[in-house]
This record gives C-alpha cells, structure tokens and sequence, in this order.
C-alpha cells in the first residue's frame, strides 16, 4: 500500500491558530516567487493528525511540471535517522552494543591512527587511546569526517580518495568502509564531534551484523512495515516523471540543474546510510510519526518508547551542545544551545539557541535543503521538502520553526 498524506484536522480541533498557521505558505511562497526556490511541499502534524499539508512552485522548472502530493525527493542525510533506526533494532535484537568496537564488524577499524600534525600527503598521526565503538557511530563521535568540508588534512584525504559526495562509481559500501578505515581519524574517539560518513560506516554495520544488505533490511525492516514504498535508493524508471530537479545557484543567479542529481535515476553500488535515500512527503511523515509514538505506528512496532526516549536524548560528552564539542564547519543542525541524540540533534538549551523552539525537540535536514523535526512536547511533527543545495545557502529550517510554534495555541 502506497502512502498517503492528507489533512485530517482543522487546526483549531489540535489548538492551532488557523489565520496565524496561513503565514508558513505566505512565507515560503516568496522564496519561489523571487527565485530561490523551484518549489517545496510542507506538512504539519499535531496529536497525530494532518493539520496542514501544501505544495507550491514546480518540481521542474524546465518542464513546468508542479509539485504535487506523489513527487518524490532526494532526502540525503534525512537517511540518516533511518539507518540509526535499522541500527537499533538491530540493538534491541540483541544483535549489536552501542560499546562494540566497530572493528568486530568491519575489522580494517582494529588499527585506527588519529592525525596529529602535517599536511594530507605527509600526516602526522597517533594510535586511537580506544576503539571507535558503535555508539561514536551513532552520535559522529568517531573522528571520522566528510571530504566535502574543505576545512582539514584528513578532508583531503577523503577527496584524494575520491571520497567527496558518495564513493567512486563502481565501489560499494564494504569497499568504502574498507577506505575510511585506512584514513586518519580527526581526533580521539568519543573527545569530539564532527559530521561525517559514520552514518555509512553504521549502515555496513546494519549489513554485517543483520547478514543482508542495506537495501534489503530497510524493505524488510522499516520501509514495508510503515508502507514506504516510494522510500529507496533510487526511483524506478517508471517514477523517474516524479522526481523533482535538484537545483544549485547558476553563474548567472539563476536557478541551474544540479548533475548530482542524477545519481537517484539509477540503483547505486555503494547503499549510502548516511545520504542515500528518495522519499515522499507521504513516506517521512509515516516515519516522523512512528518516532513521535514512541516507534510504533498502525499496530506496527518498530522500536520500544524506552529506545526512542533514549535514542533523542543527548549523548555528547558531559552533556555538552554541539557548539562547546563539535568541529565549527558545515552540518544539518545549528549549534549553540543543541544537543546530538543516536542519529539525530535535540535541542538542550532552547535560549542559547536562539531559535523558537523546546528543549527535547529532534530531528535532522538534507543536503537538499530538506528537514524534519518532533516535538514531543507541544506534540507535533513538522517536514519540510524542496531540492536546493547548499541547505546552508537559507535561513528555512528556523523560520519554520518559528512559524509552526507561533501559530500553536497551547
């Protein structure tokens, strides 16, 4: 069964202020109509209903093809909430610890070096004080880093590799892992944080420890039990018509095709954890709302509430925000006043934030420009879909936030 998304509350029936809730499109309508955009789809839940579901723009400007409730949408690192799902079912299971030393399922990890000093071609570096265990994984703790940063040796090192966005065609993720093993880590296990391809790491982890592919545990898994069934590595050239165009700001100002989307035309050899995955606003709802339940949805279960409240609370050393330990460069989370969970950020200190929101709010964003988030509180989930990089470029995911929360009315 194909999912399906449509409003099924007036706002006032979930204690929304329907004329206050009417400035979100009014809002975002401006960031289409001046160019910044294509197009975008929001959806807003409250107490488990749909109180407010819109499209706006195209999701192809060449085509003038519009957005509409089935378009499908690169969610990049928004994978990664799913993948540390998978993972801590796996946990549930019995099948993996947080403390497990990452080698025990890939064993090139058994010897890791930290780098120290020096340049990409001649790095300085150390043995690691302790392994990097599945929870550095889950919280990017691990010292290992992304090569589109720009911002160290060992980033280099990655783009050396070919290791920038993804992994050289043809390399799968055994092959990959086999190579972020081989590199330096940044720093000591579990002393900072930093984002990074630990998430991929983690989905080969899922793949070893469950004895099936990536791919294959999430249908199996968390995908056909919640009817995600537009959720993939990659759409089929029947749905191609459904994928929106991923745009980047051309010479000229303009919005220009991005070539990297093409990558979700066709099936990947390397099953990226960390960003690989199409979905639809139909589709990420489901899963919002199963977290926001407490891992269940519609009879299925896929977590206990115990895992969840655990999962979306702060884990970072001593309690800290990602603004006191984190690595001061790119991520799909602002960094004063907010936490790291198991695979997502909390919000810690709403104050230090400056953000409209509550503590013990979660969630993550997409390269794209994409986000989600939960408020457990308030109970409310909030996605926001659209196909721009860099997600730095605009300020969206805090005037959504402030948008939703000023028109909630308790």
């Amino acid at each position: 069964m194909v999912a399906q998304l449509k409003v099924d509350a007036e706002p006032d029936e979930v204690g929304i202020d329907g004329a206050r809730l009417s400035r979100i499109d009014a809002h975002f309508k401006r960031y289409v109509d001046d160019g910044r955009l294509a197009g975008w789809t929001i959806a807003l839940a409250r107490r488990g209903k749909v109180a407010h579901l819109s499209h706006y723009g195209l999701a192809d400007l060449e085509t003038r093809r519009p957005v509409a409730d089935d378009t499908i949408w690169r969610i990049y690192s928004m994978t990664k909430p799913i993948t540390s799902v998978a993972a801590l079912m796996l946990l549930e299971r019995g099948a993996l610890e947080l403390t497990d030393p990452v080698s025990r399922y890939i064993p090139a990890f058994a010897d890791s070096r930290v780098y120290v000093s020096g340049s990409a071609a001649n790095p300085g570096t150390v043995p690691a004080t302790e392994p990097v265990r599945i929870w550095h994984l889950l919280t990017h703790t691990a010292g290992l880093t992304y090569g589109f940063h720009h911002a160290h040796a060992v980033d280099e090192m990655y783009r050396a590799k070919g290791m920038e966005f993804g992994a050289p065609r043809g390399m799968d993720l055994a092959g990959a892992c086999e190579v972020f093993a081989g590199l330096p880590l940044l720093f000591q296990p579990g002393a900072e944080w930093n984002y990074s391809v630990a998430t991929d790491v983690l989905g080969r982890v899922v793949e070893v420890a469950s004895g099936q592919s990536l791919d294959a545990f999430f249908t199996e898994h968390i995908l056909g039990p919640l009817g995600m069934e537009d959720t993939a590595f990659s759409v089929t050239s029947d749905d191609i018509d459904r994928l929106a165009t991923l745009y980047v700001r051309g010479h000229d100002g303009a919005l220009a095709r991005s070539a990297m989307g093409e990558g979700a035309t066709r099936p990947p050899t390397y099953l990226s954890g960390g960003g690989g995955l199409v979905s639809t606003a139909a589709d990420y709802h489901r899963f919002s709302q199963m977290l926001a339940r407490g891992g269940e949805l519609d009879g299925v279960r896929l977590l206990a509430p115990r895992t969840v409240a655990y999962m979306t609370r702060n884990h970072l050393p001593g309690g800290a925000d990602l603004d006191q330990v984190g690595r001061p460069m790119f991520s799909e989370s602002p960094f004063r006043g907010v936490g790291f969970g198991l695979g997502v950020s909390v919000v810690v200190d709403a104050a230090a934030g400056k953000a409209m929101a509550q503590e013990g709010e979660y969630g993550w964003g997409g390269l794209a420009s994409t986000a989600f988030w939960v408020a457990p509180a308030a109970e409310v989930t909030a996605l926001f879909l659209t196909q721009f990089m860099p997600s730095s470029a605009y300020p969206i995911r805090s005037q959504l936030r402030a948008l939703v929360n000023q028109a909630l009315l308790d």
